[in-house]
């Protein structure tokens, strides 16, 4: 063989070489792409679709006369979400269609905040509210369900790591808006908000990936596994999820099926175990949270620092009314941080300590009450800034603790729970019946704080009164 011929076939294989190396490259980065897409889709849907909710609650004091329990913006903006976390999972039957449900509550968003914006009156706007809390309480339901839709169950897990995370820092950057926004006004400040729900049907279009380009990656069995570097597990086939899941369902059996769906009986048989593992838990916090956020801290109150004597507290304090959506700023900063330890990479919490958050909230709401009505921590104004200051941030902390690890362990037990048919379209809802059936918990938690929270801030108000605070009555 001649050299130029020996010349050719090294290059030859040289170019083979650098093919195959370039093809294993890319191969390995395939699964970081997908999960990032992924990770950052979810992120921004847990984001978009709560930072309305928590703009809403900082513009509390904005948005009623002074005259009106605060309470009774937390009521509207539950009651309705409520009511959409019972009706679709425990009412509705059959197949989710995931897209149209995500353009619905875009469209009621933007039309809820837009006569927020427009009308003056107290009815009208509670009116508007409502319609934005019911489009939030089906959209955090449905982007739940849609977790479940993504296996291996490692997936799973990131997504919901990354949804909660992203309604965490809803909180803080929705307090952070009306933080910057509230000196243009209600009008101004909330009609710029109506903007904002329009990103969830372009990050579902555009940039979520499909769940069946998943399905032959290797990845890890569980989220837990991926954090700890656990070896990867052989190619996980994915369950039938959407629109054109059903198409392809339909190319494999063109005969006539009846169409599947879960009776209420059947969905209380699911439920059942649910109850007191992670329904209670999350019932407990959310309780105990919203009711100081919205029943105490308004009056946790205290002399405006003068420039000369606190510098830097008087450059973020300004008048009374700055130290309500300050409390708000810290609750949901905290929040956001503790919702996205599991995206972080932390380990989530043993399903025997998920009762834990609502021990210490316990603790907190004490000793804030005895804060307000009777000043326990008044011997200097700083010092007992200083101290409710650290209370609710570790509020913060313990309700995003409860909220990532109560839905990342329901998500997680879609798999490992058998289901008593072998469909693959049943079980798949019944893994989202069971995540979906969680939210009513954390609401109704919060609507039963919203109740305790008007009576609550009206009879702090009067004890600091009666002790020769009068703060809190010229908010």
């Amino acid at each position: 063989m001649s050299s130029e011929s020996l010349h050719e076939q090294h290059l030859l294989s040289s170019v083979r070489n650098d093919q195959d190396e370039a093809d294993i490259l890319q191969q390995k980065s395939r699964p970081r792409r997908l999960l990032f897409k992924l990770g950052l889709s979810f992120f921004l849907f847990g984001m978009i679709n709560n930072v309305l909710y928590v703009i809403i609650l900082s513009a509390a004091l904005d948005l009623v006369p002074s005259s009106t329990p605060k309470g009774i913006i937390l009521f509207c903006n539950i009651t309705p979400s409520l009511i959409a976390k019972i009706g679709w999972p425990y009412v509705l039957k059959g197949r989710i269609r995931y897209a149209k449900r995500l353009i619905g509550c875009c469209l009621l968003s933007v039309f809820g905040m837009i006569i927020i914006a427009l009308f003056d009156s107290v009815f009208t706007r509670l009116l508007g509210i409502c319609f934005a809390s019911f489009s939030s309480g089906l959209g955090e339901l449905t982007f739940l369900q849609l977790s479940t839709t993504y296996h291996p169950p490692s997936v799973a897990g990131h997504s919901v790591g990354y949804f909660a995370s992203g309604t965490g820092a809803a909180g803080l950057v929705g307090a952070s808006i009306w933080w910057i926004v509230r000196g243009l006004g209600v009008r101004t400040g909330v009609g710029l908000s109506s903007v904002m729900p329009l990103v969830i049907p372009l990050t579902y279009y555009l940039l979520l990936p499909k769940s069946s380009a998943f399905s032959d990656l290797g990845l890890p069995a569980s989220y837990e596994d991926e954090v700890i570097g656990a070896p990867v597990t052989t190619s996980y086939a994915p369950l039938p999820t959407d629109e054109e899941s059903e198409e392809q369902q339909l190319e494999v059996d063109m005969e006539p099926k009846e169409p599947i769906g879960l009776s209420l009986v059947e969905k209380w048989t699911l439920v059942k175990p649910l109850l007191p593992k992670y329904m209670l838990p999350l019932f407990s916090v959310y309780l105990l949270e919203y009711t100081i956020n919205q029943g105490i801290a308004p009056t946790l109150l205290y002399p405006v620092p003068s420039p000369t004597e606190h510098w830097f507290l008087s450059l973020i304090i300004h008048s009374i009314r700055d130290y309500y959506p300050l409390w708000q700023l810290v609750y949901q900063a905290t929040v956001f941080l503790s919702r996205s330890s599991i995206s972080f990479g932390l380990p989530p919490l043993p399903t025997r300590l998920l009762p834990l958050p609502a021990v210490v909230q316990s603790i907190i709401l004490t000793m804030l009450v005895l804060e307000s009505a009777l000043g326990i921590f008044d011997s200097s104004p700083t010092f007992g800034f200083s101290v409710v200051f650290l209370l609710i941030a570790i509020e913060g902390i313990c309700g995003g603790l409860a909220y990532v690890n109560v839905f990342y362990r329901i998500n997680q037990d879609q798999d490992t729970h058998s289901s008593t048919s072998s469909d693959p379209e049943r079980i798949k809802q019944e893994r989202e019946f069971k995540i979906g059936s969680i939210g009513f918990s954390d609401s109704s938690g919060i609507l039963l704080a919203s109740l305790i929270a008007m009576p609550t801030e009206l009879e702090l108000c009067k004890a600091q009164a009666a002790r020769g605070r009068m703060f809190c009555k010229s908010l």
